[in-house]
């Protein structure tokens, strides 16, 4: 059986050592008071909630599934779930980073991001409930009218009702301009929604009384594609002018999908008949509003994937000491037993380092973001708020698509120290690999996420963005440049930030020629912006590291961050000069290719 602890050291040492987040957040009144002890209690709390509670029912809650009863509509959700969802809003987790205004903690998102990451380790099918419906909160808090946010928002703050996003249609996926899904004014103000949607996550449960679901549908006059597209609030009840659950609302699951991994949660075929809904924002602005919740649900996808990272790392760690096989090349280490354990095996440490690697990493980046989101939105100055506006703009499809490729890879390597034992269940490995396999694919394919960084973040603003990001590179260097300590962390990033700039314009000016061109490259170009983003972030890990063991500290934890990033410079980050090579390949090869492909 697998085990889980919470790394709330390395949490802390991003936030308080590396990040110092408090020092920032001294500059944003909402924050100003947060400190140290405050973060460091509710993180350990959340721990002890990931470990204790919504862990215990990832295995049996894969086996089990969901069961839907087509007659009601109605789903039942595996054994403890809703009883664990319970517990979840008695503990006031919903509310932890919402707006006090609606019964929210106000805490920084900082805090919800380590949050959500121990309980995507914990269990990410289970965590993809209340996951979704902050995304809901955030959508209707940022673009729903005054009437609107005080009939949800409360609700969604407290748990009480949860929320989900219904895009996808079965003829349209990532090509929103072509949903069908239909709206009718009525003469009250409301209107008469009629379509299908699928791969709705956590789409029917039985956690709450109500679901409240976002909906992209159009009006009777909407202009083709997608500047067409209108959204709509449309709960499962409907909700009486006095707070209570009305009548049963003209929207229900048809279905449910039956699916590699992530078996615990209900991935609904939601059918919409003359369902009664609201709308949020202005008409066939929808997407504007939507993409409040896209976005924030592909940060959330990037935290799905680091979660899986450390908790398969952790079993493939402990395994790995424990598993006698052979002895060790260089001569026996275990004399006392029949054989070494495996991890004096050079490879299994590759692999083992591999996972470690990209979880620090990725929590690394991870709870940047979630800093420049609390700066975006609390920062008293505009320019603050406006850089880390772009810089998050620039940053989410890598960690939607870097941390989930990585992710793959880790946890594919940590089943792999388990030998024959990764691909049996009882231990867990394999439904970590099926889990994360979803990852790569929804809220937008990790391809789309690419097109989205090449085509729109960078060339859509001539670089200005990336520009953002690599004076922040060059930053760092003017801070370390002529300390050699630091020469092995520092070089690499500063090369490969000079080399991005003619890279990138490389590639842009082949554009304007073929724009398959930008297509054929994008892929590779996502994956070298990743490492430039995780090179920069290891740096600075690393400064702190060095500084701390020049100041006399003995704590193991410090050489072991050495340790890890001169492994990430050594063998990961150098794949970008591979991708820099076939990216720059162009898009010949692959457009050529109609006999091959006939």
């Amino acid at each position: 059986m697998p085990s889980y602890n919470p790394p709330l050291r390395d949490m802390q040492f991003l936030m308080h050592e590396v990040f110092k987040v408090t020092d920032v957040y001294q500059a944003m009144p909402q924050h100003a008071e947060v400190d140290a002890d405050t973060i460091n209690a509710v993180l350990e709390e959340a721990g002890k909630f990931a470990a204790n509670v919504t862990f215990p029912l990832n295995i049996s809650g894969d086996e089990e599934g969901c069961h839907l009863d087509k007659t009601t509509h109605e789903v039942t959700t595996p054994k403890g779930y809703k009883e664990a969802y319970a517990q979840f809003v008695e503990g006031g987790w919903p509310a932890l980073s919402c707006d006090t205004k609606y019964g929210g903690q106000g805490l920084p998102f900082v805090v919800n991001s380590a949050l959500y990451e121990m309980l995507n380790s914990a269990n990410q099918a289970w965590t993809m409930y209340p996951g979704l419906s902050h995304g809901a909160y955030e959508a209707l808090h940022a673009h729903g009218s005054p009437e609107l946010q005080a009939k949800y928002l409360p609700k969604l703050t407290s748990g009480e009702w949860t929320g989900t996003m219904c895009l996808t249609e079965p003829h349209c996926g990532t090509d929103l301009g072509l949903l069908r899904s239909k709206a009718e004014p009525q003469a009250d103000g409301s209107y008469k929604i009629t379509g299908n949607k699928i791969f709705i996550s956590a789409g029917e449960h039985d956690f709450t009384s109500n679901i409240v679901h976002l909906v992209l549908a159009r009006l009777p006059d909407a202009p083709a594609g997608s500047k067409g597209i209108s959204l709509f609030v449309v709960p499962k009840y409907l909700v009486n002018a006095d707070g209570s659950l009305g009548a049963r609302n003209g929207i229900y699951c048809g279905g449910l999908e039956h699916k590699m991994g992530i078996k615990s949660n209900a991935t609904a075929q939601i059918v919409m008949e003359d369902a009664v809904g609201e709308l949020v924002g202005q008409p066939n602005k929808g997407l504007q509003a939507m993409f409040v919740m896209m976005n924030a649900a592909r940060l959330g996808v990037g935290n799905q994937s680091l979660g899986l990272t450390e908790v398969a790392f952790q079993n493939a760690l402990a395994y790995a000491k424990d598993r006698l096989q052979m002895r060790s090349l260089s001569g026996t280490k275990a004399k006392d037993k029949p054989a070494d354990p495996i991890i004096v095996h050079p490879d299994v440490r590759r692999m083992l380092l591999t996972a470690k690697a990209y979880a620090e990493g990725g929590r690394a980046l991870s709870t940047f973001c979630a800093l420049l989101i609390d700066q975006e939105l609390n920062h008293p100055d505009e320019k603050v708020r406006s850089d880390s506006a772009d810089l998050v703009a620039l940053l989410t499809p890598i960690v939607k698509a870097f941390l989930t490729d990585n992710g793959w890879i880790a946890t594919t390597q940590s089943q792999q120290v388990f030998g024959g034992h990764g691909f049996i269940k009882e231990w867990g490995m394999e439904q970590y690999v099926r889990d994360n396999r979803i990852n790569m694919i929804y809220e937008g394919t990790n391809g789309v996420q690419a097109l989205d960084l090449l085509g729109r973040k960078v060339l859509g603003n001539q670089g200005a963005s990336l520009k953002k990001f690599g004076k922040l590179i060059a930053k760092l260097v003017e801070e370390e440049g002529v300390n050699e300590k630091m020469s092995e962390f520092i070089t690499p990033v500063a090369m490969l930030g000079e080399q991005m700039t003619k890279f990138t314009t490389e590639i842009g000016f082949k554009g304007m020629q073929n724009p398959d061109e930008v297509g054929a490259a994008s892929v590779d170009y996502l994956r070298v912006a990743g490492h430039l983003v995780f090179g920069y972030l290891f740096a600075r890990m690393a400064q702190v590291s060095l500084r701390a063991i020049a100041d006399g500290n003995t704590d193991p934890f410090y050489v072991a961050k050495l340790q890890v990033a001169r492994f990430y410079f050594a063998k990961l980050f150098p794949e970008t000069a591979t991708l820099v090579r076939t990216a720059r390949a162009g898009g010949k090869t692959l457009m050529d290719s109609d006999a091959a492909l006939a």
